[in-house]
């Protein structure tokens, strides 16, 4: 599966953020997820069947309002001969504007950044979410092992799914009671049998987590101080031993041990998140400091810097509220561009050559503007929260915009 960028993640949140607020009188607002490889003609049967269902429901206001919704998914079915790439979802439905009567149809329809997994028909008050919310949970890879001198468990953690890889037995006794030459004779077989034990696990993780190329880290627990032995010793591939991020305490081994590494370290892996976005506003800062430092900030600066092709991450907080406006004058083809905040009614502007009344062409988001312009150019792009100090920092102090550039200007 392919990674979701950090704009297609930040149009998906924003996206959620706009349905989750809306909201019908009744069940009224049908969600559709139609996987890549469902048939239109299925989906069109589908609605038909759901239009004649409709009938019977028995307000008249919410039988006709989703009547209407689905009549406009069949008509919106018309545009594809099959679903795209990644396949199709569509939310539609009459949304209350204020009183009675203001009801407007809305229709959204888009392909996911991801692929859509289930076909799903959903009539509610409300958008149907979950699946789009899953899409913005964490898809990071990490190895997971739980280890003791009795037994071991690997396996992979995506996301919230864990996959366990091996479970494993040592073989090895428990402490003998005998004194003397026995007790130490029998002491070294024991060792033996652990660190071979060890070996095995070494071998089996080795195997398991070098074949994944997108693992970013390593985490292994367990009951007692085996792990930490295993840690210290010579068991794992450097590149596997490189990726060791932590080592935790559990109450049991096997699957749920497993289940308890995971949920004992999903602080660190937030944390992980929050340190790098901490790093790069950080980075940016020092940079600003220096009286040679590579770094810009400001809407009009650092758009400038990214026309030159001179910024090398560019960072804007996904707090920012703003629009793009593209104005053309009819009469004389002038153009001109104008950023104003969300909210603010779009102002009449006049052309500076042949004073006509320009009309504005285009509306854009201030983050997909940035974000046009860093792909054009090949630069990194980082969209950072307001969870931080520092994210707060980028957002108040520097207006949300900001970069660290690829050499002085």
């Amino acid at each position: 599966m392919s990674e979701v960028s950090s704009k297609e993640l930040y149009e998906v949140k924003r996206t959620l953020k706009e349905l989750a607020d809306k909201k019908g009188r009744g069940t009224e607002l049908v969600t559709v997820y139609i996987p890549p490889e469902k048939q239109i003609s299925d989906v069109v049967k589908h609605m038909r069947e759901e239009l004649s269902q409709s009938a019977n429901i028995k307000s008249k206001q919410t039988k006709k309002n989703v009547q209407s919704a689905i009549e406009v998914i069949m008509q919106r079915m018309k545009l594809f001969p099959k679903p795209p790439e990644k396949g199709l979802v569509l939310f539609v439905g009459m949304i209350p504007r204020g009183g009675p009567g203001t009801e407007k149809m809305e229709t959204y329809m888009f392909e996911p950044p991801e692929p859509v997994q289930t076909y799903i028909y959903h009539c509610d008050s409300t958008f149907y979410l979950k699946p789009l919310e899953e899409i913005i949970e964490d898809k990071d890879v990490y190895g997971l092992a739980v280890i003791d001198r009795k037994e071991a468990t690997i396996a992979i953690l995506r996301g919230k799914r864990i996959d366990i890889i091996k479970n494993l037995t040592s073989g090895v006794p428990g402490k003998h009671k005998a004194g003397g030459q026995s007790q130490r004779r029998f002491d070294r077989l024991i060792d033996l049998a652990a660190h071979e034990f060890l070996k095995r696990i070494g071998t089996h993780m080795n195997e398991a987590f070098l074949d994944v190329p997108d693992l970013k880290g390593v985490i292994i627990g367990g009951p007692g101080h085996t792990k930490e032995e295993f840690v210290e010793g010579d068991y794992l591939h450097h590149e596997i031993k490189n990726k060791l991020i932590t080592t935790v305490d559990t109450s049991y081994t096997g699957e749920f041990g497993i289940r308890e590494v995971m949920e004992k370290s999903m602080d660190v892996l937030t944390e992980i998140d929050v340190v790098r976005e901490k790093k790069l506003v950080q980075k940016f800062l020092v940079e600003l400091i220096d009286e040679h430092g590579l770094a810009s900030y400001g809407e009009a600066e650092v758009r400038k810097n990214l026309q030159m092709g001179a910024v090398e991450v560019l960072l804007l907080s996904e707090d920012l509220k703003s629009k793009r406006l593209n104005y053309e004058c009819p009469t004389c083809g002038t153009k001109a561009e104008k950023t104003l905040k969300s909210d603010v009614a779009i102002p009449e502007k006049t052309c500076s050559n042949c004073n006509e009344r320009m009309k504005v062409e285009e509306t854009v988001d201030i983050i997909d503007d940035f974000v046009e312009l860093a792909e054009e150019v090949g630069s990194e792009v980082e969209i950072i929260s307001t969870e931080t100090e520092e994210g707060m920092q980028l957002f108040r102090a520097f207006g949300g915009v900001g970069a660290i550039l690829r050499y002085r200007l």
